[in-house]
């Protein structure tokens, strides 16, 4: 990573305003449901606390579109951030003006400063300048831990660089580019991408360019009835993306070409209807009836998937391989979990619900890396320039 990070530079007596991704779900009572996010950011913190900085903390909660919601208000977060990092939290009940002023006067270099949800200003968004200058004030020193809002030109990922002109990556991006960028630039090989979810639309970019890098690309989940479709086979009344059929017939004849191997599902689970008890049956992908629709991978294909998976040097997973929501269509996507769990190469969860599933599973022991960024993951195995990474200070 040619970035620097906290570790390059001297934080003793100065105040860093750090971005963090406290993005997590609340139930009902607005108790967190999982504290991953904030659990990612405490090493970080707790580096700059024990060097001798003042930490001021900023993050957005929900889609408050611009305005001041409670059920947004970072103010959920405090009791549990206490916990994890054994610090006093002084929380700020706005990210700037005179509340975020007196909060930040006020702290101890041994507690921390929580500012208010940045989405309450629709300013934060639209990467206003002034408003970037307001929140750059705060300190000194700028640290982006944000990992899952990188690939956002946002006043507090971008913008405030402009005006604090040391910014660094926290300990959490310095991970995930480490395994991410490790995967694409330099993989320990053979290395395996299994790609899942439901639209082949949304990830066209990284199969592009994945099929430069991989020695395996697996395709499952509801994009395999995409490329199913495109092989000329009935997928009754599956979920595909008709728009891109042209798209998955040329990665096809591309992965040919290149000699890449592209695995796509064999069997599949059908039913005639989406719902969790639906009776199911399995079928080979060739005899999909025209009343039914795929559910899940079958169990010839997850046979296939795993000895490839457990054969790997190196394997990134993005995207379920079923309904795995409803228990008896999560099968396909257990034995992915299990595959990466027993592989002894280096295994990387490219985020979202590939990461839930692992957690839900009880695998997130077991792997390598779990990425914190969902469309962040994605966009970052895209090959594309990421602008919260791109606006810190180069080595």
């Amino acid at each position: 990573m040619n970035k620097k990070t906290v570790k390059d530079i001297d934080v003793a007596g100065k105040k860093v305003l750090m971005r963090v991704d406290f993005n997590v779900p609340l139930d009902d009572d607005r108790n967190i449901t999982d504290d991953t996010r904030i659990v990612a950011a405490v090493p970080t913190i707790k580096y700059l606390m024990d060097k001798g900085a003042k930490v001021i903390l900023c993050s957005h909660l929900g889609r408050p579109k611009g305005e001041v919601k409670k059920e947004f208000s970072l103010c959920h977060v405090v009791g549990r951030l206490e916990e994890l990092t054994g610090k006093k939290v002084i929380f700020a009940e706005d990210c700037i003006g005179d509340k975020a002023k007196e909060a930040v006067e006020k702290a101890s270099q041994d507690e921390i400063v929580l500012l208010e949800n940045l989405r309450f200003h629709k300013e934060e968004t639209k990467n206003d300048p002034e408003f970037a200058k307001e929140l750059a004030s705060l300190a000194e020193i700028y640290v982006n831990n944000a990992f899952g809002t990188a690939h956002r030109a946002h006043a507090s990922t971008e913008g405030v660089t402009a005006y604090l002109k040391t910014a660094v990556a926290g300990l959490l991006i310095e991970k995930e580019l480490e395994y991410l960028g490790g995967a694409l630039d330099d993989p320990k090989r053979p290395f395996v991408a299994i790609l899942g979810g439901a639209k082949v639309a949304d990830k066209i970019g990284v199969i592009e360019n994945l099929l430069k890098n991989v020695d395996c690309l697996i395709i499952g989940g509801g994009m395999a009835t995409t490329f199913i479709a495109a092989n000329g086979y009935e997928i009754g009344k599956s979920l595909c993306d008709y728009d891109s059929l042209d798209f998955a017939k040329e990665m096809m004849e591309k992965a040919r070409r290149t000699g890449v191997k592209m695995l796509i599902s064999s069997d599949a689970v059908v039913t005639k209807e989406f719902a969790a008890d639906a009776p199911s049956h399995i079928v080979p992908v060739e005899a999909i009836p025209a009343d039914e629709m795929v559910m899940d991978i079958g169990p010839a294909t997850r046979l296939l998937f795993a000895n490839e998976i457990k054969s790997a040097k190196t394997v990134v997973w993005n995207g379920p391989m079923g309904v795995f929501e409803m228990p008896a269509f999560a099968e396909g996507t257990k034995a992915v979990a299990k595959a990466l769990a027993e592989c002894e190469g280096t295994t990387i969860i490219g985020g979202g619900d590939s990461a839930a599933a692992v957690k839900q599973l009880g695998y997130a022991d077991s792997m390598s890396h779990i990425s914190t960024g969902g469309g962040a993951s994605l966009e970052f195995l895209e090959g594309k320039e990421l602008p919260g990474i791109a606006a810190l200070n180069d080595k």
